[in-house]
């Protein structure tokens, strides 16, 4: 058969054959495909690797005989130069999408490296903010622009978790070239601008510290919390360690005798905390339960504190300290340090920080007492030069 657009609009759908194919006697392999509905499709047969392939062109309608024909042309002669556009076809239908690579991310990444809330915070976000946009995409259909996009969306309201989400992608792009899911240097997450963080400094004043433990006295002595959740908040002042760190302590890494504690992992791996007399004295009046290991106990049996937020939330409440956030302790722990005038060094040393930029942000607090010794000398030097007048500061002015 010849075909025309006229031969062509005169097929139907035999169905005893289960479906009909009609072949174009001027050109070997040029066809159409006539389906139940009556829709009509132009394909191209050729055999590949010694299977029989079909390659669909378009839709009759859309597409005329002319253009199928020459379009057919080029698909024959690309398959007579060894290439097979069916099982290209194919192999793009199953190509990973971009829900696979959270699932292997997940599984070969996450799960096996990272601490449980590194895990959960990488789950929250593919589920909350790259599934949503992308997870149908095809893994190497993702551009920079999507990327970019993505993250411009976010970064409105929340930029840092935009950030966040930057990074996990770009490991997660970074794992796809080592897969072969994508080609060498094409992750997309290049050259995609962080959003700036304002790092949140809030430290406790002297006056805030008093309140705060008159309101922990307070709720202790009317027993309106919990003493597990009492200690924890005041282990955490004293100490500078996380809330996770002394939620999730044993009495096994308590060391009385060297007074420290001696952490099996922790953030930044293990680490030893040194504790001072008032650390001390806390941990030494917590009963010890025979069938529990950890310090701070919760409610179930053998089990650790796992909600430390709402007991300190109301106690902050009742301090008169709204905005302080659990973390700000520790803040404030680093904080002191540096108004006695402790370098850097050491107090990234009481705080466990591996990177020393990571101490930095206390900077400026670590300078006052230099400051304040820089204002004594001068004072000095000053009221000789004056003549020997007693000393002085005197106050800057511009």
């Amino acid at each position: 058969m010849k075909l025309t657009k006229r031969t062509v609009d005169a097929l139907t759908y035999d169905r005893k054959s289960g479906g009909q194919y009609a072949w174009d006697d001027d050109l070997a392999g040029f066809g159409v495909r006539v389906y139940p509905t009556g829709r009509k499709s132009f394909v191209v047969g050729y055999r590949a690797d010694g299977r029989q392939r079909f390659h669909t062109l378009g839709r009759f309608g859309e597409m005329t005989v002319h253009e199928a024909k020459t379009r057919a042309l080029e698909v024959l002669a690309s398959v007579r130069r060894g290439d097979d556009p069916s099982g290209d076809r194919i192999a793009y239908q199953q190509a990973p999408t971009m829900k696979d690579l959270s699932e292997r991310y997940m599984r070969e990444h996450a799960r096996p490296r990272k601490k449980p809330l590194g895990v959960e915070n990488d789950a929250r976000v593919w589920r909350k903010h790259v599934l949503p946009r992308l997870g149908k995409k095809k893994v190497a259909d993702v551009t920079r622009s999507d990327v970019f996009q993505l993250h411009a969306q976010m970064g409105e309201k929340t930029p840092i978790q935009a950030n966040r989400t930057l990074a996990v992608l770009s490991k997660a792009f970074n794992l796809c070239e080592i897969w072969g899911w994508r080609p060498d240097g094409s992750n997309p997450t290049r050259h995609v601008p962080r959003f700036p963080e304002n790092r949140r400094e809030r430290f406790l004043s002297e006056a805030e510290l008093l309140r705060l433990a008159e309101a922990l006295n307070e709720v202790e002595r009317l027993r309106l919390e919990e003493p597990a959740s009492i200690a924890a908040i005041r282990l955490i002042l004293l100490t500078g360690c996380r809330s996770g760190e002394i939620k999730g302590l044993r009495w096994s890494e308590v060391d009385f005798q060297r007074r420290c504690l001696r952490l099996a992992d922790s953030k930044t791996g293990r680490k030893t905390v040194y504790l001072n007399s008032a650390a001390l004295q806390i941990l030494a009046d917590i009963e010890q339960e025979d069938d529990n290991p950890h310090v701070i106990v919760g409610a179930k049996p053998g089990s650790h504190l796992v909600g430390l937020s709402r007991p300190w939330f109301r106690i902050r409440k009742r301090a008169g300290l709204d905005d302080v956030r659990l973390h700000d302790l520790r803040h404030t722990y680093a904080s002191v340090g540096a108004g006695i005038g402790l370098s850097l060094p050491m107090i990234g040393k009481l705080l466990g920080h591996t990177v020393a930029a990571t101490t930095e942000r206390y900077a400026h607090l670590a300078a006052a007492p230099v400051q304040e010794a820089a204002e004594r000398v001068g004072g000095e030097i000053a009221a000789a030069m004056a003549g020997g007048r007693a000393a002085r500061v005197y106050p800057f002015r511009r």
